[in-house]
């Protein structure tokens, strides 16, 4: 794996921010009384799309040098003028003192993930799924089958709710993304997604329905969305999952190394 600097930091969460803005721009298309929105600054892009959405959130912050206390201010006023609490989603390698100057404003740690990432290159093959399960794109007809179905396979987490299946529709339709169905023996078992900036392809997205769950079905998905990267001419894949989980397993499988630990800061 190429050695993790700032430089490459950059690309990788550049790439993040600009998935939440195109989610963004897409939910406001399709639902402009959410009032979604995006933003420069602080060196990252601040994204809207309703107050308890997991999109809503600054990355990227810090990565192009030092944030100042207007910055900072700037930052805040966007979610608070929306009725959102302050999220930033940190990397690391923003550096110590936007740390020390987020926690002298009340800023209390809610989550860590890991980034992960692996090489890609157009000669790259990868397992073909297990007996049973099919993976294809989803059209533009499948919109509703497959926000349902994703939010579904996610229920124990977070409610399905209007405003997130509006959301998942905002990333459905964003650029650059390519939405995937899996079906297991022709029924809509799961579905994940994946979007390609400057050669980088985020997979994010992926969920099973649990009746489904442990037939390969995100082995599957994960294939058919790096097969679809490299074709696309992207040499870099990133995924983000909690430590240790299930979802980080099955990065690895695919040669995907943890490259950093992201910190999810909000503003208490």
């Amino acid at each position: 794996m190429k050695h993790m600097d700032l430089a490459l930091a950059r690309r990788l969460e550049r790439a993040s921010a600009m998935s939440g803005k195109a989610c963004a721009e897409g939910a406001q298309r399709l639902a402009p009384e959410l009032g979604a929105a995006a933003e420069e600054i602080a060196g990252g892009i601040a994204v809207y799309a309703g107050a308890d959405s997991p999109v809503t959130q600054a990355l990227g912050v810090g990565l192009d040098g030092a944030v100042d206390s207007a910055e900072l201010d700037r930052l805040e006023g966007f979610f608070r003028t929306r009725g959102a609490p302050v999220a930033i989603e940190l990397c690391p390698l923003a550096g110590l003192p936007l740390y020390e100057a987020l926690a002298s404003r009340a800023y209390r740690l809610v989550e860590v993930s890991n980034v992960l990432v692996r090489e890609l290159s157009a000669s790259d093959r990868f397992a073909q799924p297990a007996s049973g399960v099919v993976v294809r794109e989803a059209l533009p007809e499948d919109e509703q089958l497959f926000t349902r179905t994703v939010a579904q396979g996610f229920a124990e987490q977070a409610p399905v709710t209007q405003p997130l299946l509006d959301v998942m529709a905002g990333f459905f339709h964003s650029r650059n993304t390519r939405s995937f169905f899996a079906l297991v023996d022709g029924v809509a078992a799961g579905g994940a997604s994946a979007f390609a900036f400057d050669g980088v392809a985020g997979m994010f997205g992926a969920s099973t329905l649990p009746e489904f769950r442990g037939r390969g079905v995100q082995t599957a998905l994960l294939a058919a969305r790096l097969d679809w990267a490299a074709k696309q001419g992207c040499d870099l894949a990133k995924g983000i999952t909690l430590p240790g989980s299930v979802s980080q397993r099955n990065h690895e499988r695919f040669e995907f190394r943890v490259a950093y630990t992201r910190t999810k800061l909000v503003q208490s």
